[in-house]
C-alpha cells in the first residue's frame, strides 16, 4: 500500500479572488496545471479542496464521507438556499425531507406541471405576437414563476407575476454579485420568506386550501424525524426551494434557443425525428455543454484517505460540475455540441452528467427536480421549433464563464413572433 501523499497545492494565502474572476474554469484550470483532479486551495480564508471528474463526483456523493452541514457560504444560504433548506442538511434529516419532495415528482404531478407549463407558453406566445421585440430570457422566467405557483399550489394574481418573477430570479442571479445588487437578492429572500410563511400559517389556520398533492400542502404539513410539523419559517423556505428552481430552468431555455442559432442543423435532426429520442438527446447536451452550476461544495465528514490523499475533518471540498460535464477523460471532444453521444447510455451514468448534481434523488443531494428541468425544456423546444416562428435581430449572445450564472448577455431578443400556420 503505497504512502499518503500530499494534495497538490495553489500557494498564496487565499483565492477568493481568483474564483471570482475565473468563475467557472477556476477549478478545471488548475485540474489541467497540476495535472491532478484534486488539489488544495484556500478560499474565503480557509482550506479547501477542489476536485473533479467521474470518480470524485461519486466521492463526493458518498454520505459516509462528506456531509452538507456547514459547507455553503453565507451569502449563498442568504439568496440561493435559504437557511435550514434540504441542501444543508445530512443523514435522516436529509433523508425525511428529500422524500418529502421527492413525493412530489410523481410521474402524475410531472404531467400536471407539463399541462400547466404548455397552457402558459400558449398564453404567452399570444401576448409575444402583439410586441415589437421580447427578451426571451425575462419571458421565460415569468412563464416558469407562473406554472411553478400554480403547480405549487401558492396564488398569484397577474398582477403580482412580474413582481415575484423579478423576486424569485434575484435568489439565483445575485449570489456571486457584490454590492448592492448582491444585497437585492438577501432583501428579497426576506420578502419571499414572509410571503411564503404567512401562506403556510392560513393553510394551516384553514383560511387557505390547497390541493393536498401540492408543495403548499405537503410542505405545510409534513413532519420531521421526531414527528413534527416542520416550523412555519423552514417549510417556507423549502416551498421557495421549489420555485426558486423551476423559475431558474429559465437559463437553459435562454441556453435552448442560443443552441438552436449556434447549430442550425439540429433544427433538421430534431424534426426528422418522430419518437422524440433525438430531442431527448438535444436537452441533455445543453445541459453539458452550457454553464448552469459551476461547483458545489460539502465538508469532510471524517479523516479517511483517497486516492493516497489524505481529507481531513471539516475541510471545505468544492466538486467541479462544470469541469466534470467537460472532462475529456468522460467525453469525446467535450467543447463539441454532439447530442449523439447520449446514444451512448453510459454518459448518462449518475455521476459522470451531473449539472444539477449526482448521486441518487432519494438517498443522495441530486436535484430532485431534475426530470421536471428536462421536460420544461422538451416543451420550450417544441414551441420554438414547431409552434411558433420568429427573428433574432443582431445582439450580443456571447456569454461569460466568469459570471455566475450565466447566459447570454442580450438574453435572446425575439421580433416578429407568430403562430405557425
Amino acid at each position: 500500500m503505497p504512502e499518503s501523499q500530499d494534495v497538490p497545492r495553489e500557494e498564496g494565502l487565499d483565492h477568493s479572488v481568483s474564483l471570482m474572476r475565473e468563475g467557472y474554469m477556476y477549478i478545471l484550470n488548475r485540474r489541467k496545471s497540476f495535472q491532478s483532479n484534486v488539489f488544495e486551495t484556500r478560499l474565503l480564508g480557509q482550506k479547501a479542496i477542489c476536485m473533479g471528474g467521474k470518480n470524485a463526483a461519486e466521492l463526493f456523493y458518498d454520505q459516509e464521507k462528506f456531509k452538507r452541514k456547514g459547507a455553503a457560504p453565507k451569502r449563498v444560504q442568504e439568496t440561493l438556499f435559504g437557511k435550514q433548506g434540504v441542501q444543508t442538511l445530512d443523514d435522516n434529516q436529509h433523508l425525511n425531507r428529500k422524500e418529502m419532495f421527492m413525493s412530489l415528482m410523481s410521474e402524475e404531478n410531472t404531467k400536471k406541471f407539463i399541462d400547466i407549463h404548455r397552457t402558459d407558453w400558449k398564453k404567452a406566445v399570444e401576448e409575444w405576437t402583439g410586441k415589437d421585440e421580447i427578451v426571451f430570457y425575462e419571458e421565460a422566467k415569468k412563464i416558469l414563476c407562473q406554472t411553478a405557483c400554480k403547480w405549487a399550489g401558492v396564488p398569484l394574481p397577474d398582477e403580482e407575476l412580474e413582481k415575484r418573477t423579478n423576486e424569485l430570479a434575484s435568489l439565483f442571479e445575485t449570489p456571486a454579485l457584490i454590492g448592492p445588487e448582491h444585497w437585492k437578492g438577501r432583501h428579497n429572500r426576506n420578502i419571499l420568506e414572509a410571503w411564503m410563511k404567512e401562506l403556510v400559517e392560513k393553510v394551516r389556520e384553514g383560511e387557505w386550501s390547497p390541493d393536498p398533492q401540492t408543495a403548499l400542502y405537503t410542505m405545510s404539513w409534513h413532519k420531521d424525524v421526531e414527528g413534527e410539523r416542520l416550523d412555519p419559517h423552514t417549510a417556507a423556505v423549502e416551498i421557495l426551494n421549489i420555485l426558486r428552481p423551476i423559475t431558474a430552468i429559465a437559463i437553459y431555455m435562454c441556453f435552448t434557443v442560443l443552441a438552436l442559432e449556434q447549430f442550425p442543423e439540429e433544427k433538421g435532426k430534431l424534426a426528422s425525428e418522430p419518437t422524440g429520442q433525438y430531442l431527448q438527446w438535444f436537452v441533455q447536451e445543453i445541459r453539458r455543454f452550457y454553464p448552469f452550476f459551476p461547483f458545489v461544495t460539502a465538508r469532510v465528514k471524517k479523516d479517511f484517505t483517497w486516492s493516497n490523499y489524505d481529507f481531513e475533518k471539516d475541510t471545505l471540498t468544492l466538486l467541479d460540475v462544470y469541469g466534470t460535464n467537460h472532462d475529456p477523460e468522460l467525453w469525446d471532444n467535450p467543447e463539441l455540441f454532439h447530442p449523439e453521444r447520449f446514444k451512448v447510455e453510459e454518459n448518462s451514468q449518475k455521476y459522470q452528467l451531473i449539472p444539477q448534481g449526482g448521486g441518487s434523488y432519494v438517498e443522495g443531494h441530486r436535484c430532485p427536480g431534475e426530470g421536471i428541468t428536462i421536460e420544461a425544456m422538451k416543451v420550450c423546444a417544441d414551441f420554438l421549433l414547431n409552434k411558433i416562428t420568429y427573428q433574432m435581430p443582431e445582439q450580443d449572445l456571447s456569454y461569460s464563464l466568469v459570471s455566475m450564472p450565466s447566459k447570454p448577455k442580450s438574453g435572446c431578443k425575439f421580433t416578429q413572433i407568430h403562430w405557425k400556420q
